[in-house]
């Protein structure tokens, strides 16, 4: 992964790559009208495109070279419960945008944004005339709105948005006209504009006042109304599922909702079984240096299938333009690579930046309280993390790609930690089983062991379907649970289903995820398996809760030792000084070194996708996260077929 130079993102630039400044004159010289949206145009429906632009639109320096507009990007999208994936394809539009490289941060929605000395103030300007995607326009009051009728609403707001806060305060939001506004914390918040470039996390573009405000009782006395003729119980459930926050598939299945995204959704996922299709956004604010509104593909068409293998099939048959999520693993890469000119595709490089390949997660908020107790005991994980043989996982997985690893910092970074990285990594089943005889030496007649209660110890890893190398690894990993006493068992779902019992739930023994960050500042900004901070943090929901909402009835209070961890962490992401800022995540490390939370299989390997030969101004090369959202920072609207 490229590191991230602290000073690339603090500073703000007026001339950045990718980007440029036009005058407003020379655009509305040079600017044609989309064919696809002539007629609407010609009948009067829409303005003209010199009309629908901001003053002053963003400029696109295309990556190969200026495009035209028109055809659909063919695109996929998997099982029921994919759509978290949607921010990588079009929805990544935040206020301020990681760039193509990872080594900084360039303006977006915002015009400009700069920060003070001390990283507790921060002042954004939005583009004058920029509109929503149904033309209503997008200013200062949409954010104010998002402050007042969702982080600061006791009913509506569900604690996220931890990088708001300083000391469990949040921030005050100052509006200065309809353009500028100022965020002001009460100390530093060194990472706050940061964190509003990751993926899915500036929900200030994401919130249209004039079409939210009437489901909510404080600015529509009728909502209540509104929502009982929805067949919901009331307002608040209502305002949830139209503003979407809590829920990618909410979100993103509602093609009412305004956006400012480059495509807006004509039939939106879950209205059809076949196809999901999005169009081009009217009002879209950027343009190419030749004046051209972008984006220049018409539509985005996604097929739905049903599971990875028909999507594999789609992908060799040529029916999909850009693609790596699901399919770009080291066991399909044979069959991709051979199939390259009937598919007319070739591949990209994905540089990995995850801090495991999958990471073993027992719930250690789990409701019954035996498994909670043996759950939450150090020595018990470590068991489990001995009793697997990795190389195996990584010989059959990955083709002998990658070395064992638990959730960590790559070796050369600055911030490496061997102890963190390596240890109970090494496959010992003896000491497995002298482990577990200390803590639950009593078996059954099949050689399974017994909880206090005299159960059998069963764990059952619940795991999203779609994650085809998850489910491979554990046709290895739970014969070796299985060998040291251990009932383990796999039940797959829908990711719909997971995301369900998972992320919003606590019914569940444990499960395996991946993704967090392997280098640099990005682990500082997904630390999910350093500490327990936000909702992927499957390992102890309830203890992440504590961290932004500790008078939630469902928080968990941590023990001390991890109450300390998340104290740290605050005091890492409010400071300003990137000295003080390698010092505090170095122990954040170290003391996740002793924590031992979770345990892994492996860093990642560079990974791939493919992309059909007649796609331009795609990187060939990216880093491969759900911060930096693949391939969004890289500008689909400035995608086209030759």
């Amino acid at each position: 992964m490229v590191s991230i130079s602290r000073r690339a993102f603090i500073v703000a630039s007026s001339a950045l790559a990718g980007a440029a400044a036009m005058p407003g004159w020379a655009w509305a010289q040079t600017t044609g009208e989309s064919a696809f949206l002539k007629a609407r145009v010609d009948s009067g429906e829409l303005p003209p495109v010199a009309e629908r632009l901001p003053a002053n639109p963003l400029v696109i320096t295309p990556l190969e070279r200026v495009g035209q507009q028109g055809g659909d990007w063919n695109h996929a999208l998997v099982g029921g419960g994919s759509l978290s994936m949607l921010v990588r394809y079009q929805g990544y539009e935040p206020l301020v945008r990681y760039n193509q490289d990872w080594s900084g941060l360039v303006e977006n929605v915002a015009e400009s944004w700069s920060v003070n000395d001390a990283a507790t103030e921060y002042t954004f300007t939005l583009r004058k005339g920029h509109k929503w995607s149904d033309g209503h326009p997008f200013t200062t009051a949409d954010v104010q709105f998002w402050y007042d009728a969702y982080f600061m609403d006791p009913e509506t707001s569900h604690g996220s948005n931890a990088w708001w806060m300083v000391d469990g305060e949040p921030a005050k939001l100052e509006v200065v006209d309809e353009q500028t506004f100022k965020v002001i914390f009460p100390g530093p918040n060194g990472f706050f504009v940061q964190q509003l470039a990751w993926a899915n996390q500036d929900q200030l573009t994401r919130t249209p006042k004039h079409y939210l405000e009437k489901f909510h009782i404080r600015y529509n006395p009728e909502a209540n109304t509104l929502a009982k003729e929805a067949g919901l119980e009331s307002w608040i459930a209502l305002f949830q599922r139209e503003i979407g926050m809590l829920d990618d598939n909410t979100f993103y299945q509602n093609g009412n909702r305004p956006t400012l995204n480059a495509w807006v959704f004509d039939r939106a996922p879950g209205s059809s079984t076949e196809q999901a299709i999005a169009t081009r956004n009217p009002y879209y604010y950027k343009v190419d240096t030749a004046g051209t509104q972008l984006p220049y593909f018409d539509r985005v068409v996604y097929q739905m299938v049903a599971d990875p293998e028909v999507l594999l099939l789609k992908t060799l048959q040529g029916e999909v333009d850009i693609m790596d999520q699901y399919i770009a693993t080291p066991a399909n890469k044979p069959v991709l690579f051979d199939s390259q000119e009937t598919g007319d595709y070739s591949f990209y490089t994905l540089k990995e930046t995850a801090a495991n390949v999958m990471a073993f997660q027992l719930n250690l908020n789990h409701n019954d309280p035996v498994k909670n107790a043996l759950f939450n005991n150090k020595a018990f994980r470590q068991a489990l993390s001995v009793a697997i043989d990795r190389q195996a996982m990584i010989d059959a997985v990955f083709v002998g790609q990658g070395s064992p690893a638990q959730p960590s910092m790559r070796e050369g970074d600055p911030l490496y930690n061997e102890q963190l990285a390596k240890q109970f990594t090494e496959y010992d089943p003896a000491k497995a089983n002298e482990m577990l005889d200390a803590i639950i030496p009593n078996k059954d007649g099949e050689g399974y062991r017994l909880d206090e209660q005299g159960r059998r110890v069963t764990i059952i890893f619940e795991i999203d379907q779609t994650r085809t190398t998850f489910l491979d690894m554990f046709e290895l990993a739970i014969p070796m649970f299985q060998a040291v006493g251990i009932d383990a068992q796999m039940r797959t779902m829908d990711r719909s289903l997971w995301e369900e019992r998972v992320r919003r739930g606590r019914e569940y023994d444990a499960t395996a995820h991946q993704f967090g960050a392997n280098s640099g500042i990005a682990a500082m900004l997904d630390a999910r398996f350093y500490v327990p901070i936000n909702n992927n943090c499957f390992y102890a929901p309830g203890w992440a809760l504590y961290y932004t909402q500790p008078d939630n009835e469902a928080a968990v209070e941590p023990p001390p030792e991890v109450k300390a961890q998340q104290e740290l962490y605050r005091d890492l992401v409010a400071t300003a000084d990137p000295a003080g800022q390698n010092e505090r995540m170095a122990q954040v490390l170290q003391n996740a070194a002793d924590l031992f939370l979770t345990f892994g299989v492996s860093l990642p390997p560079d990974g791939y996708g493919i992309v059909k030969n007649n796609v331009v101004n795609l990187m060939k090369e990216m880093p491969n996260s759900f911060g930096w959202p693949t391939p969004g920072p890289a500008r689909p609207e400035q995608f086209f077929k030759s």
